[in-house]
């Protein structure tokens, strides 16, 4: 069984670090063990095991979790909108708000913000980029979006992102686990795509990088006066079996307002941008060029309109 870290690049340290993963042992036996790989399509990836952890994790007696899982992880609690002692659930924590001053969002209308906390890939063009999680491996806007399973107005999607940009953004289970506009504008209805529950972790993804398009996913829309139509993807996964959107569809929404919340587990945000309209911050490309994602909290700069 593989044991190679997953290594990362800390924005605000300058320093790449070896993630510490939640459930790792689990985890590696799943996706590089050939009996975890057949539990993995026979149980794991199936909304059923998901929802019976989900379950466990909204259970009173899950509360007992909370502090050591701090402890473990070194979370900053003076972040914490609410005293860690008030939690009744585990799940209750783990989708915890925070103080919006912890969250500062970057200036200006021309700048986009990272839309959550998490391990952050940068594409400035998708098309020519040459691999996301392994070298040489991608997929395309139309797998992302599942044309087939959307509304016949939003079936011509993939087009609109041809040589567009693209940023992956990475929530382990760690991380806060609310998500954000990066943008502002006018925002639509949230498409659900169905699908399996594989993780997202790159322990996964170095597998199968289709897990991605795969799993299931929401698809909301913003018209942004400053970079255009922009998409916005999350993505489920193992333990993540409800994508919970908390916004109001049909109205104008500000930059780093509160889009959605993940329940337990690792996730992921897809934004697409379509060609031309976004350039990302360099240190983001740099770190990205290199197969290494860059760890940055949400309201953090992610790029200038162009």
């Amino acid at each position: 069984m593989s044991s190679e870290p997953t290594r990362y690049w800390n924005r605000a340290r300058k320093t790449v670090e070896i993630e510490k993963i939640y459930g790792e042992r689990w985890l590696r036996w799943v996706y590089e063990n050939p009996v975890g790989r057949l539990a993995l399509v026979l149980l794991v990836r199936r909304a059923i095991f998901s929802m019976y952890f989900g379950w466990r994790m909204n259970r009173r007696y899950s509360a007992a979790k909370i502090l050591p899982f701090i402890v473990d992880y070194n979370l900053d609690v003076d972040e914490f909108a609410k005293s860690a002692f008030v939690y009744r659930t585990f799940n209750e924590f783990f989708f915890r708000k925070l103080k919006p001053e912890s969250r500062p969002v970057a200036a200006g209308d021309d700048i986009a913000v990272l839309p959550a906390d998490g391990r952050h890939l940068v594409f400035q063009n998708v098309d020519s980029a040459d691999g996301f999680y392994v070298k040489g491996v991608k997929f395309t806007p139309a797998d992302l979006f599942g044309e087939g399973h959307l509304p016949r107005e939003q079936q011509v999607l993939a087009p609109q992102y041809a040589g567009g940009a693209m940023i992956i953004s990475r929530l382990a289970p760690v991380d806060y686990h609310r998500f954000h506009f990066p943008v502002s504008g006018r925002v639509g209805e949230s498409q659900l795509i169905p699908g399996w529950l594989y993780s997202v972790h790159p322990i996964a993804l170095r597998r199968n990088l289709r897990f991605l398009v795969e799993n299931r996913r929401m698809v909301t829309l913003v018209d942004s006066p400053q970079f255009g139509q922009v998409a916005m993807v999350e993505i489920g996964a193992t333990n993540v079996g409800r994508i919970r959107q908390t916004f109001i569809p049909g109205r104008n929404v500000g930059k780093g307002e509160e889009k959605g919340l993940f329940a337990f587990g690792g996730s992921c945000v897809i934004t697409l941008f379509s060609r031309g309209r976004i350039r990302f911050d360099s240190d983001l490309v740099e770190q990205s060029a290199r197969h290494l994602e860059t760890y940055a909290k949400m309201g953090e700069r992610m790029g200038a309109a162009s």
